[in-house]
Protein backbone atom coordinates (compact mmCIF):
# COMPACT_ATOMS: atom_id res chain seq x y z
CA UNK A 1 0.00 0.00 0.00
CA UNK A 2 1.37 3.21 -0.87
CA UNK A 3 1.08 5.99 1.33
CA UNK A 4 -0.89 8.68 0.03
CA UNK A 5 0.92 12.33 -0.81
CA UNK A 6 -0.70 15.69 -1.01
CA UNK A 7 -0.96 17.73 -3.66
CA UNK A 8 1.00 20.32 -1.91
CA UNK A 9 3.91 18.33 -1.36
CA UNK A 10 4.50 17.93 -4.81
CA UNK A 11 5.05 21.50 -5.05
CA UNK A 12 8.45 23.63 -4.73
CA UNK A 13 7.32 26.52 -3.65
CA UNK A 14 5.92 23.88 -0.30
CA UNK A 15 9.10 22.68 -0.75
CA UNK A 16 11.06 25.78 -0.57
CA UNK A 17 8.94 26.81 2.41
CA UNK A 18 9.42 24.04 4.22
CA UNK A 19 13.15 24.60 4.08
CA UNK A 20 12.68 28.30 4.95
CA UNK A 21 11.29 27.35 7.89
CA UNK A 22 13.95 25.00 9.32
CA UNK A 23 16.56 28.32 8.27
CA UNK A 24 14.38 30.59 10.58
CA UNK A 25 14.29 28.11 13.65
CA UNK A 26 17.97 27.69 13.57
CA UNK A 27 18.64 31.39 13.20
CA UNK A 28 16.28 32.11 15.74
CA UNK A 29 17.42 29.83 18.75
CA UNK A 30 20.45 31.94 19.19
CA UNK A 31 18.13 34.92 19.67
CA UNK A 32 18.72 36.06 23.43
CA UNK A 33 16.43 34.04 25.61
CA UNK A 34 14.80 37.17 26.50
CA UNK A 35 13.23 37.22 23.46
CA UNK A 36 11.74 33.33 23.53
CA UNK A 37 8.00 35.01 23.85
CA UNK A 38 9.15 38.08 22.00
CA UNK A 39 10.29 38.68 18.40
CA UNK A 40 12.12 34.81 18.20
CA UNK A 41 8.84 33.18 18.80
CA UNK A 42 6.61 36.00 16.12
CA UNK A 43 9.66 35.10 13.46
CA UNK A 44 9.21 31.30 13.94
CA UNK A 45 5.10 32.18 13.79
CA UNK A 46 5.09 33.94 10.58
CA UNK A 47 7.19 31.45 9.08
CA UNK A 48 5.29 28.33 9.65
CA UNK A 49 2.22 30.46 8.26
CA UNK A 50 3.76 30.35 5.06
CA UNK A 51 3.80 26.89 4.32
CA UNK A 52 0.90 26.11 6.53
CA UNK A 53 -1.38 28.25 4.06
CA UNK A 54 0.50 27.29 1.27
CA UNK A 55 -0.87 23.91 2.24
CA UNK A 56 -4.11 24.57 3.14
CA UNK A 57 -4.78 27.00 0.03
CA UNK A 58 -4.01 23.94 -2.42
CA UNK A 59 -6.76 21.69 -0.71
CA UNK A 60 -9.33 24.35 -1.19
CA UNK A 61 -11.61 23.29 -4.02
CA UNK A 62 -12.26 27.10 -5.32
CA UNK A 63 -9.61 28.97 -7.28
CA UNK A 64 -10.75 32.04 -5.54
CA UNK A 65 -10.07 30.46 -2.08
CA UNK A 66 -6.80 28.96 -3.45
CA UNK A 67 -5.34 32.20 -3.84
CA UNK A 68 -6.81 33.76 -0.59
CA UNK A 69 -4.59 31.63 1.22
CA UNK A 70 -1.58 32.02 -1.47
CA UNK A 71 -2.36 35.63 -0.41
CA UNK A 72 -2.02 35.12 3.72
CA UNK A 73 1.12 32.97 3.00
CA UNK A 74 2.98 36.23 1.02
CA UNK A 75 1.67 38.41 3.63
CA UNK A 76 3.13 35.92 6.14
CA UNK A 77 6.17 36.03 3.90
CA UNK A 78 6.49 39.84 4.29
CA UNK A 79 6.28 40.00 7.82
CA UNK A 80 9.22 37.57 8.68
CA UNK A 81 11.23 39.91 6.05
CA UNK A 82 9.91 42.90 8.47
CA UNK A 83 11.30 41.56 11.79
CA UNK A 84 14.43 39.66 9.94
CA UNK A 85 15.27 43.58 9.69
CA UNK A 86 14.58 44.27 12.91
CA UNK A 87 16.78 41.15 13.66
CA UNK A 88 19.51 42.98 12.10
CA UNK A 89 18.96 46.14 13.32
CA UNK A 90 19.24 44.74 17.23
CA UNK A 91 22.08 42.55 15.71
CA UNK A 92 20.44 38.80 16.54
CA UNK A 93 21.33 38.04 13.38
CA UNK A 94 24.68 39.02 10.77
CA UNK A 95 24.51 41.02 7.87
CA UNK A 96 25.26 37.43 5.77
CA UNK A 97 22.56 35.82 7.36
CA UNK A 98 20.01 38.41 6.67
CA UNK A 99 20.74 38.25 3.17
CA UNK A 100 20.36 34.71 3.00
CA UNK A 101 16.97 34.57 4.04
CA UNK A 102 16.22 37.73 2.33
CA UNK A 103 17.18 35.66 -1.33
CA UNK A 104 15.01 32.62 0.29
CA UNK A 105 12.03 35.84 0.71
CA UNK A 106 12.56 37.04 -3.24
CA UNK A 107 12.75 33.28 -4.24
CA UNK A 108 9.53 31.82 -2.41
CA UNK A 109 7.74 35.21 -2.99
CA UNK A 110 8.38 35.06 -6.66
CA UNK A 111 6.74 31.47 -6.31
CA UNK A 112 3.99 32.53 -4.79
CA UNK A 113 3.29 35.25 -7.06
CA UNK A 114 2.96 32.93 -10.38
CA UNK A 115 0.95 30.68 -8.35
CA UNK A 116 -1.72 33.12 -7.68
CA UNK A 117 -0.90 34.74 -10.99
CA UNK A 118 -1.90 30.83 -12.76
CA UNK A 119 -4.64 30.15 -10.40
CA UNK A 120 -6.28 33.46 -10.91
CA UNK A 121 -6.44 32.37 -14.54
CA UNK A 122 -9.35 30.23 -13.30
CA UNK A 123 -11.72 32.85 -11.55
Amino acid sequence: MKDHVYAFEKMQVWADARMYVSRIYKITDIFPKSEIYGISSQIQRAAVSVVSNIAEGMCRKTPKDQVRFIEIAYGSLIETYCQLIIALDLIYITEEQFQVLKKDIAKISNMLNALSNTISKRI
